[in-house]
């Protein structure tokens, strides 16, 4: 309902007299007895978790007094909870003077549900921005004691990283990634071309790959694009708008790929893609073009991870260390995950190049990905310190 919970007169619970409020509410919708909105106050509806000064509370129950047809109005409108503080306070109050956001902090599983906080959510908590947290769970005594007790601590100093949410995201999503359960058809009745042969680069640490790339074209003079499907800011020409979102290119992969090709007149692409990416690399190397990948495996340390988990939202600048020692080991395992899938689909023509190898061993390596001579191999492979972070 939106227009309805206002216009028409609300005296049953909905919840528990679900029979009598929707019965009430068709009938007097089949007799047209509508009613007006109050004219000289515009409607704002919200979430009905909010905070209010004691100002506001002051500025609300006089008007109250003065405005008992307003009053009167909100008393029979729909969850009145969500208009009538909302409302009032638009009203009353400069919109200067007005925090949008809530100050309770609170979750929704991917079923749409409340997420319920436990005696281990403690520190998680604490290093959100907010006063309030929905919903804890009934047995989490332990959680509720520290909570209380910390009420009470007038020396308490808190260290917000607001990374609650996206670690959430983070941890559940774990093995339940969304695939693909059919080929688009676009995808199926398209092909790059029999003759075209596409060379990707496969890499974590994308400064390390494009800056191969960057050698590559110098040497050779092949046409080459960075992470098109990662990074929205990828230097991509004008192709009449499917350039325009990485949404945009991911699902018309195909159809861009060929444009590519076209636009820079060449048989020959090289381009980045991110490990994530398996459906990609899956679908490119189903292709009936050529596909070689390079993968190059790199070293991380506990720094880049931690820089990796900031980058992804998953701990701010004033994370918890526990918070972060705790979430590395995931951050590892999952970069570790993604190269075994690559490894584990068996893909043609499928070269890998690690950081710990002889470098002795690129040229040839490169020479084969490429297609190239030795000698411009040689020279690509000549990079100045391509692992340097």
């Amino acid at each position: 309902m939106k227009e309805d919970r206002l216009i028409y007169r609300h005296v049953f619970n909905e919840r528990t007299q679900p029979k009598r409020f929707y019965a009430a509410f068709h009938l007097q919708r089949a007799l047209g007895l509508a009613r007006a909105v109050p004219e000289d106050i515009e409607i704002q509806v919200g979430s009905q978790w909010w905070c209010l000064r004691r100002r506001s509370v002051e500025a609300i129950l006089d008007f109250a007094r003065d405005r008992r047809d307003v009053v009167r109005f909100f008393r029979t409108t729909w969850i009145p909870d969500e208009t009538f503080f909302q409302t009032l306070v638009r009203h009353l109050i400069p919109d200067i003077e007005i925090e949008t956001r809530s100050l309770t902090f609170l979750m929704f599983s991917d079923y749409g549900l409340p997420v319920t906080f436990y005696n281990d959510h403690y520190d998680m908590l604490l290093g959100q921005d907010c006063l309030f947290a929905r919903k804890i769970s009934p047995e989490a005594h332990d959680l509720k004691r520290r909570l209380g007790a910390l009420y009470h601590d007038d020396a308490a100093r808190f260290e917000i990283s607001n990374e609650g949410r996206s670690l959430f995201a983070f941890l559940t999503r774990r093995g339940r990634e969304g695939r693909r359960f059919a080929p688009r058809f676009w995808d199926t009745e398209s092909s790059l071309g029999r003759d075209r042969v596409l060379m990707i680069v496969v890499c974590k640490k994308w400064h390390v790959a494009k800056r191969l790339l960057q050698r590559v074209d110098e040497v050779t003079g092949l046409p080459t694009v960075g992470y098109l499907f990662n990074e929205q800011s990828a230097s991509m020409p004008d192709l009449g708008g499917i350039e325009t979102s990485i949404r945009k290119r991911t699902r018309h992969r195909r159809a861009l790929m060929r444009m590519l090709f076209d636009y820079y007149g060449s048989d020959r692409l090289v381009i980045c893609i991110d490990p994530s990416n398996i459906d990609l690399l899956q679908d490119f190397c189903n292709d009936r073009s050529t596909t070689r990948i390079l993968e190059i495996q790199c070293r991380f340390s506990r720094d880049d991870l931690a820089s990796h988990a900031m980058r992804l939202g998953l701990a701010g600048q004033q994370a918890r260390p526990g918070t972060l020692e705790g979430l590395l080991p995931t951050i590892r395992g999952d970069l570790l995950h993604e190269s075994d899938r690559i490894r584990d689909a068996r893909f043609e023509n499928h070269f890998i190049l690690r950081e710990t190898d002889d470098r002795a061993r690129d040229p040839d390596l490169l020479a084969r990905f490429l297609d190239i001579p030795p000698q411009k191999a040689q020279e690509i492979a000549q990079v100045d310190q391509l692992f340097t972070d």
